[in-house]
């Protein structure tokens, strides 16, 4: 008899992190950033190479984009773009505190040689976007309601030609879809339905009835905030119920730390950015 374990086939992905060597919560953008509560700067980085050698260990390609200096929330690499097939949807940030960041991105994926298109509507990159290679024969989710204007899915559409799915965040502990949902593999997702509007939560029913529903403890451990090549299922160690879920439906769960940042509002999906020639 075949294991359910042997069906899950991991798929090497190209990976977009940037240390945070500035990381600091000096201001509140989210409601997980407490300006009172201290970040151990160096406990951060520490905890950041982890991740970083989880990734490479796992076989990914990883890129390491600069840390620019006055930029504290730059580790969150995953809101400075989002990319399709070697296309690449900008990101225009919300707040002012991290507007500079978008350019720097820009940057990287100039130098690589992809098609940029600047966005003319707010948007945080994969922090509002994933994709779905093998879904309805490709298909992007997007999430709004806290940093990602619901027009930029639109012009996302336009831009990658690929089907986009708008969904309503409606609790402001999950401001960002990738604190709700992840994609665990090309075709299917893990999500939190209660940080979406009732009838969002009815689209993603339809859309994927055989999805992991994750409970609240491990959603407010950011246990969404993952990373995944289709087996691998890189997650917060705090989440430990979602990580049995996940091997009961035959993906293999590595736990990661990543504490100091969650001061920051993020987690693992936050610091990766995954590229998609």
């Amino acid at each position: 008899m075949v294991s359910v374990t042997q069906h899950r086939m991991p798929r090497k992905r190209t990976y977009l992190i940037c240390p945070p060597e500035h990381f600091a919560v000096e201001y509140a953008i989210n409601p997980w950033m407490d300006t009172a509560t201290p970040v151990d700067t160096e406990l951060a980085l520490k905890q950041w190479t982890g991740l970083r050698e989880t990734l490479l260990s796992l076989g990914h390609e990883v890129h390491v984009l600069p840390p620019e200096p006055g930029l504290r929330d730059m580790v969150f690499a995953a809101n400075g773009a989002f990319s399709v097939d070697g296309t690449v949807y900008g990101a225009r940030f919300k707040h002012p505190q991290r507007t500079a960041e978008a350019a720097l991105h820009r940057e990287f994926y100039d130098r690589l040689g992809w098609r940029y298109v600047a966005p003319s509507e707010t948007n945080e990159g994969e922090g509002d976007f994933t994709y779905l290679p093998e879904a309805y024969g490709g298909l992007v989710l997007a999430g709004y309601g806290y940093r990602t204007d619901p027009a930029a899915h639109a012009e996302a559409q336009e831009v990658l030609a690929r089907p986009v799915v708008s969904l309503h965040l409606t609790d402001p502990r999950f401001y960002h879809l990738d604190t709700a949902l992840a994609s665990i593999d090309d075709s299917n997702i893990a999500y939190f339905p209660t940080a979406f509007s009732s009838a969002s939560q009815t689209v993603l029913r339809q859309l994927f009835p055989d999805a992991i529903v994750a409970a609240d403890a491990d959603a407010l451990a950011f246990g969404l905030n993952l990373v995944s090549d289709g087996r691998n299922v890189v997650l917060p160690a705090e989440a430990t119920g979602l990580a049995e879920q996940l091997a009961a439906a035959g993906y293999r769960p590595v736990p990661v730390e990543l504490a100091e940042l969650k001061k920051g509002g993020g987690s693992i999906k936050c610091c990766v950015a995954e590229l998609r020639p």
